[in-house]
């Protein structure tokens, strides 16, 4: 039977993303994530937990997260687990795991100076977010004159 892979995250940018443009038209976004548990201890105090994740996105998601992510702003994320291992200079053991984005969404409205709409982010072309007239509320008012309604 098959595993699975998957991670689901919601939460802050720690850093503006650091992008890197690699051999031919690579690209990789290298971002950290901060994700925030809220408890009462207790003693009734309310305690944060603060996790960090290195998230990394790959081709045309990262150029979107250059241009359009920024320091603090909430995303949600889904990807997979991704570990690594090596020796450094001194001959320690090393191991890095990190989330390989497979698609994203930008939450919490547009950025500073951006002319786009949030929007979600998958591993191929970005999908264009709903339009204005779809996400207005519908408009009616209730008719009160013939209610049978016991409430």
């Amino acid at each position: 039977m098959a595993g699975v892979n998957k991670v689901i995250l919601l939460g802050n940018l720690g850093a503006d993303p650091e992008v890197k443009y690699l051999e031919g038209d690579n690209v990789v976004a290298n971002l950290r994530l901060a994700t925030t548990e809220s408890y009462k201890d207790r003693n009734g105090n309310r305690v944060d937990q603060t996790e960090w994740h290195d998230l990394e996105l790959w081709g045309p998601q990262a150029k979107i997260a250059e241009q359009y992510l920024k320091k603090g702003m909430q995303i949600y994320v889904e990807g997979k687990i991704k570990s690594d291992t090596w020796q450094d200079d001194q001959g320690q053991n090393r191991k890095r795991t990190r989330i390989r984005v497979l698609n994203f969404t930008m939450l919490g409205g547009r950025p500073e100076g951006s002319g786009q709409p949030s929007q979600s982010m998958g591993a191929s072309a970005p999908r264009p977010a709903a339009s204005p007239a779809a996400m207005k509320e519908p408009d009616f008012s209730p008719d009160d004159s013939d209610d049978d309604l016991p409430f």
